[in-house]
């Protein structure tokens, strides 16, 4: 795993964005005369993915909750940084380890804009709903289509998604922040973006030539991408998902899943990412959100998920011990 940075030196670490952009703002252009999206970019967030009653169907923060905000985090940081040396040994991680502080203003009052309220619609009838967590395994059955946690210890076919090295905890597609690793690397030429997610180190290649889709008897974990250009926005619709994970959020298999991706420049250091989900198998309705894309002064390292995968060694380990223990016991 690699060294993680921490809030404060994240911030040292990414060119300063700014939210909303300038309107005379040129998106720069390749050498095909495309929008350049290209470079490291981080996504980490504050922003809930859910907006909290309160605010009702209000999308955007006053100024009063932003410097609200603003002094409470600047007091919790103050907190952490008098805390670490002595605290958080009993704990997986503590603030030292996670990125979630989003970069600039934090505006939104969620993720989601789509429903208007800022909620996950109502769950469709039938649709499978499995919470997954970093605590205590939860009941069910194989296939385990959480990212994390699992449903027990017989074999890695148990565990999630993400302790198997198979899906990211937030990348997606859609990209999602999460604790930590929340930055990605476009990377363009005339027919194809390829989308790299650091967390597992994915490579999602996005045709731009119109070719045709595949058969929708062939699933992929991380779908079937097609990309064109609207105007200066890639515009990515992705399909054929394996049904092996969730649809998002808590619910669904993705089977029916099809998701919309826009990416947007909004000035040299920030993107505007744009997605929406639709599933009828999964929700009663699609669900957009918007999360804000900054540019890192730096480059993306490879997360080399299976050769440091300790954690799966040794709990199926463990659970080896226990059968043996059992077995002689009953003897």
């Amino acid at each position: 795993m690699n060294v993680k940075l921490s809030i404060a030196g994240l911030a040292s670490f990414l060119l300063c964005s700014s939210v909303l952009p300038a309107e005379d703002y040129v998106v720069p252009r390749t050498e095909w005369d495309q929008p350049d999206l290209q470079g490291v970019w981080n996504f980490s967030s504050d922003i809930p993915l859910q907006r909290p009653s309160q605010y009702g169907e209000r999308e955007y923060l006053t100024e009063e909750e932003i410097a609200e905000i603003q002094s409470r985090r600047l007091a919790i940081d103050e907190f952490s940084d008098a805390a670490i040396p002595n605290g958080g040994v009993n704990e997986a991680y503590n603030d030292f380890w996670v990125e979630t502080a989003g970069i600039g203003e934090v505006v939104r009052t969620s993720i989601i804009v789509y429903p208007t309220n800022g909620r996950l619609p109502p769950f469709a009838e039938g649709a499978p709903v499995v919470r997954g967590r970093l605590a205590p395994d939860i009941e069910g059955e194989r296939p385990v289509r959480v990212i994390t946690g699992g449903i027990g210890n017989d074999g890695p076919e148990d565990r999630g998604l993400s302790g198997r090295c198979i899906m990211g905890f937030n990348a997606g597609p859609p990209i999602s922040p999460s604790l930590y690793n929340n930055n990605l690397q476009i990377v363009q030429n005339r027919d194809h973006v390829v989308i790299i997610t650091e967390m597992v180190h994915d490579a999602r290649i996005v045709p731009l030539d119109g070719r045709p889709v595949l058969d929708e008897n062939i699933g992929l974990w991380s779908g079937d991408s097609r990309g064109y250009w609207d105007r200066d926005t890639l515009v990515v619709e992705t399909r054929n998902f394996n049904g092996m994970t969730q649809s998002f959020g808590p619910a669904g298999t993705s089977d029916n899943k099809f998701l919309t991706e826009r990416l947007t420049r909004r000035s040299n250091d920030s993107i505007e990412y744009e997605f929406t989900v639709e599933d009828p198998q999964a929700y009663t309705d699609r669900i957009t959100g918007i999360i804000p894309l900054t540019k890192v002064g730096g480059l993306l390292y490879e997360y080399a998920c299976h050769e440091g995968n300790y954690g799966m060694l040794n709990i199926l380990r463990g659970a080896r011990v226990e059968e043996a223990r059992a077995a002689e016991e009953s003897q």
